[in-house]
């Protein structure tokens, strides 16, 4: 059983101490190798500005250094990283990034190559100082949250996938007029020169966040797949706005299952989950085979599945008075996460209160069940 009693406004990283991050890893330590293991402690950097920072203090490519999750940028965070031909073993000190000397090894970090993370959050604002939690697990809805989307993401996919090469390249220039710099000025210099070849346009914008557009419509035909889900099989959930639309938070745990996020190879399992997911699909104009992108080959995705439900673990909390708001308290609460889960949906899970700043508010739906579950 899991209940909370505080009914508020919260507020989460009000400063940069409030959300800490420290990497569960999975890798071998030993006294040899080709490669040295540090942990990278920052803030205010985001993990590939860190990298790209030591990699020029350091004089080495940077193809040499590795790591296996990106962390915030608004965060204290810690992780493991990996420097290819650095033998010197000594701790570094830069502005906002430190570098602990672990051992060494024979493999390069990738991303992935990470059990979990584990988080210290300090929700703010809060009204009442009772909490209390009967357990020390919760189950949450693996939602991908606002961190994987940024602005026009999704719709920047979305516009590559239905092959709207100009509405993706007007998205990718929309508000960046006062930019100078970066891929956004590459993108407008060849427009300016080739006014038609959308596609040479978009290919200015470096693979890797061409294919971050992609991943980034595929987490949302994910999120909207799992709430349609919960919402078919549960009479009493929870709705959570968030900028494109809403969570869904079960009253009761259901059966966890596997979800495909959806590609031109996806299989579904059952014809429950496919009519679910083509129908979301459909309703964005969008078939599989648009997933293969005879434009740009290289961003095809073949898809592949993620837990619909994932379990925080070792939750636990401490209310203290909140030194930041006048007359309120604070709650920190810590517990661990398996790669690739989001803290903030843990918080938005557990904090459902009416809350402006912070997507909105929460309601409770009743709705008729007509899915069982004995049918996913």
């Amino acid at each position: 059983m899991f209940c909370v009693f505080i009914y508020c406004m919260y507020k989460i990283k009000q400063i940069l101490e409030d959300f800490i991050v420290k990497e569960i890893t999975n890798t071998e330590l030993k006294d040899s190798g080709n490669y040295t293991y540090f942990i990278l402690k920052k803030k205010n950097y985001t993990t590939e500005r860190a990298v790209s920072a030591i990699a020029h203090y350091l004089k080495t490519d940077r193809k040499n250094i590795g790591y296996a999750g990106s962390k915030d940028k608004n965060a204290i965070t810690e992780q493991m990283i990996s420097i290819k031909g650095f033998n010197k073993i000594k701790d570094i000190e830069l502005k906002d990034i430190e570098l602990i000397y672990k051992g060494r090894g024979d493999e390069r970090l990738s991303l992935g190559d990470l059990k979990g993370n584990e988080f210290v959050i300090t929700v703010r604002n809060l009204s009442k100082e009772k909490i209390k939690i009967n357990s020390k697990t919760l189950s949450i809805p693996n939602y991908f949250d606002e961190q994987r989307f940024s602005k026009n993401n999704a719709e920047i996919g979305k516009s590559v996938l239905k092959k709207d090469f100009k509405k993706a390249v007007d998205l990718i220039l929309e508000d960046s007029s006062e930019k100078t710099s970066g891929f956004e000025k590459d993108v407008k210099e060849h427009i300016s020169r080739l006014p038609n070849d959308f596609i040479g346009a978009i290919k200015k914008v470096p693979k890797k966040i061409r294919m971050m557009y992609v991943h980034a419509f595929q987490s949302l035909m994910f999120n909207k797949t799992i709430s349609e889900i919960i919402m078919l099989k549960e009479k009493e959930y929870k709705k959570v706005d968030y900028s494109n639309g809403f969570f869904v938070f079960p009253k009761k745990e259901i059966k966890n299952a596997k979800i495909p996020i959806i590609g031109f190879g996806t299989e579904f399992k059952n014809n429950k989950l496919r009519d679910i997911s083509l129908k979301i699909l459909e309703e964005e104009g969008i078939k599989l085979r648009d997933f293969i992108i005879r434009g740009m080959p290289e961003l095809a995705s073949e898809g592949n599945e993620r837990d619909m439900f994932v379990i925080a673990e070792d939750i636990k909390t401490k209310v203290e008075k909140d030194e930041l708001n006048k007359d309120k308290k604070k709650c920190i609460i810590s517990f661990k996460l398996p790669k690739g889960s989001y803290a903030t949906i843990v918080i938005k899970k557990i904090f459902n209160d009416n809350n402006s700043d912070l997507f909105a508010c929460t309601k409770i739906v009743t709705t008729k069940k007509l899915l069982k579950k004995k049918d996913l």
